[in-house]
């Protein structure tokens, strides 16, 4: 099984070598955290986290 990466950039999980979301290979194993964005434009948190797609996010990436 793939272990998941976290992007460094925007913070979406991904398993490839590119993210989905912002298109850039600086991707790291050291995350901690998971938030779902479902509806991003309905959500306070994805607001906060200035998260506009919706998608698998880490909440600590280093």
């Amino acid at each position: 099984m793939a272990r998941e990466l976290a992007c460094r950039k925007c913070r979406a999980i991904t398993i490839g070598k590119v993210c989905s979301i912002c298109k850039s290979s600086d991707l790291t194993r050291d995350w901690s955290g998971i938030i779902l964005i479902v509806q991003p434009e309905n959500s306070q948190v994805a607001k906060t986290l200035e998260i506009t797609q919706k998608g698998k996010y880490a909440l600590k990436v280093t």
